[in-house]
């Protein structure tokens, strides 16, 4: 897909201009430089051109601009977008005017050989144009707009897609929707170093500074080609900490609100864990997040390779887990080290069970059946003076995996009995890796089984 990317010196703008164009908050804004430091995507429709478009940090070639340790890592991954860019807007402040920074920039980015536009920013009013002409003398088209007030933006978003090759026909790969695949745990657990491990490449930054991540970054995945392809959309996020631990500022709000926007947003979460640490209450407290949401989940035990030099096992370290956080015993564990590479293809190997067990149909008669089965091997308490009757059972959806439960007296049902029923139906259905919820109703007067239609309700 053709990559738009925004570029320029900190402060700019350019996250502002990206949620403008995308249409969306997506990028965070603060009024700070250096808050971007990964390459932000987000795939969008503009002028009927399907494209990637890209945010980036700001190009700062002196630390003391923005006082961020991770500057050069910021610098190299917005070099990357500008190389894997089919068309690149330079983001300037036309308030602030040419500065020595800008002209690095441009010169850069016109080196590379991308084909480039220049995005006079912060011209909030038709008196502030004349402010984007002195950007005229590097020979760019220039074009003054306001990210705020979104001024210019649809002239800006028509040359920029009028730069770009020619759209190639859609074929099946392209129409077919990738996975979301959410990466999620605490600060420096190696969510990032996943990342980049699947793709072979530093896609994104990796730092053992808390915090380094802050947006969520969407990263595109594609194993094999052709029809039998497997698309993922791979979203880094921000280590979500405790609030207690947590500093007041906006960016680090921000950042928690994005990271639990990708959780809900998913099709699959991938939590990981550091098991020299062991599973913390804040583990515990994010896999509640998970939990909330009725996504599919895999759990990945990473940096398995110092655990064990440590002495731990596999066996103590899953019980450990799993007397923690018991809510959460459907999702398979995977015990996997992003440094040697140790069962990282078994990792995507569980998420793409996790996804099909979440989407998968479960014929009405088989689950009947398994639910009769097991109501016959162990009956229900009483209540009293009273035994809960399950008549019939329907799956109402996938992606959560949802089934009504039609019996005589909702009342009469207790969780111990319906976590015996749920463990009985992931026996004979499997469902690893997916959530299962269980709502009761009273079966209709007259005994009638209810039909597809209040099935679906």
């Amino acid at each position: 897909m053709n990559v738009v990317s925004l570029v320029g010196r900190p402060n700019t703008g350019k996250s502002a201009l990206f949620n403008r164009i995308a249409r969306k908050r997506v990028a965070i804004v603060f009024d700070q430089p250096g808050v971007t430091r990964d390459r932000v995507t987000r795939e969008v429709e503009l002028e009927g051109r399907r494209v990637m478009l890209a945010d980036t940090g700001g190009i700062a070639f002196d630390r003391s601009v923005t006082g961020d340790p991770l500057d050069d890592e910021t610098r190299r991954q917005a070099a990357l977008a500008v190389e894997d860019s089919a068309v690149c807007a330079i983001v300037v402040d036309a308030r602030e005017g040419v500065t020595p920074l800008d002209q690095e920039v441009i010169q850069r980015v016109r080196e590379s050989g991308v084909p480039c536009v220049i995005a006079a920013n912060k011209c909030d009013t038709p008196d502030d144009d004349w402010r984007a002409h002195e950007f005229e003398r590097f020979g760019l088209p220039v074009y003054p707009v306001s990210a705020e007030h979104s001024r210019g933006v649809d002239a800006l978003v028509k040359t920029l897609v009028s730069k770009l090759p020619p759209a190639p026909e859609a074929d099946a790969e392209e129409a077919a929707k990738p996975l979301r695949v959410a990466i999620v745990g605490r600060p420096n657990a190696g969510k990032s170093s996943y990342i980049n491990r699947l793709l072979k490449a530093p896609r994104v930054i990796v730092s053992e500074i808390p915090g380094t991540t802050r947006d969520a970054v969407e990263v595109p995945f594609t194993i094999g080609s052709g029809p039998d392809a497997r698309r993922y959309t791979l979203v880094d996020t921000a280590g979500m900490k405790p609030h207690t631990k947590m500093s007041k500022t906006s960016v680090d709000n921000f950042s928690l609100f994005r990271s639990e926007q990708a959780i809900e947003e998913a099709d699959v979460v991938v939590l990981i864990l550091d098991p020299t640490l062991g599973p913390t209450m804040q583990d515990k407290r994010i896999a509640g997040k998970i939990l909330d949401a009725h996504r599919a989940c895999v759990i990945l035990m990473n940096k398995w390779d110092i655990a064990q030099e440590a002495g731990m096992t596999e066996t103590k370290a899953s019980e450990a887990l799993r007397t923690m956080m018991p809510f959460l015993n459907f999702a398979p564990v995977v015990f996997c080290s992003n440094k040697s590479g140790y069962n990282i293809r078994r990792t995507v190997e569980a998420i793409d069970r996790a996804a099909a067990s979440a989407s998968e149909r479960v014929p009405t008669g088989m689950l009947n059946n398994a639910i009769e089965k097991a109501a016959k091997k162990t009956l229900s308490p009483m209540v009293r003076g009273k035994r809960l009757k399950i008549y019939y059972a329907l799956q109402v959806s996938t992606n959560p995996q949802t089934i009504r439960l039609f019996v005589n007296d909702p009342k009469l049902v207790t969780p111990a009995y319906m976590s015996y029923i749920e463990k009985n139906i992931r026996a004979r259905f499997g469902l690893e890796g997916a959530p299962l919820r269980m709502f009761v109703k009273a079966r209709p007067r007259g005994g009638a089984k209810p039909g597809g239609a209040e099935g679906g309700k």
